[in-house]
């Protein structure tokens, strides 16, 4: 029993890692990304239309992999909405949400006042394709549909400011 209690924990910590100085560690997860082609898969929105990244190449987005039941994911989700409205028209924001149903993302979004549009990964595609080593995992690509940078952990505005910085000062 107590070492089912110990491998239980460990997957649960795992599943939702909290360290925002991840990607600055260096080695694997999604900071190994930057410089490849940002993958792309049709997904439902929680208002049941397909979005994709690939639908917002020629703009710079925040990628952000989260999921209802993270802890980290939950603290960051109003810093990311204000990132949102205060970015609109330059940065857009998707938030995928890892493996739930529609309806439990909408409603997570709807009671926290989320603007942004959810899209609903119930595969995990795209946690696999950007190695999130846990939730939150945000990546940044650029216009030409590059990953810039791949963060692992929740941030804080200033940090998603300054994780886009460099794709927005970037000639269009």
């Amino acid at each position: 029993m107590r070492l089912v209690l110990v491998i239980v924990s460990t997957l649960f910590l795992s599943a939702c890692y909290n360290a925002p100085d991840a990607a600055a560690s260096g080695g694997g997860g999604p900071s190994a990304l930057a410089g490849s082609p940002a993958q792309s898969f049709e997904v439902r929105r929680t208002d049941g239309r397909m979005d994709s990244l690939a639908r917002h190449r020629g703009q710079i987005v925040l990628v952000n992999l989260w999921a209802t039941w993270c802890t980290p994911c939950r603290e960051e989700m109003p810093a990311l909405q204000r990132f949102a409205r205060e970015q609109a028209g330059k940065v857009v924001v998707l938030g995928i949400d890892q493996g739930e149903s529609a309806s439990a993302a909408a409603a997570y979004a709807k009671e926290r006042g989320v603007t942004f549009p959810i899209l609903v990964d119930d595969q995990q595609q795209y946690g696999r394709t950007y190695a999130a080593i846990g939730l939150p995992t945000s990546v940044i690509v650029d216009r030409s549909g590059h990953v810039v940078q791949g963060i692992d952990g929740q941030m804080t505005i200033e940090q998603m400011r300054a994780a886009v910085a460099r794709a927005l000062a970037a000639r269009k």
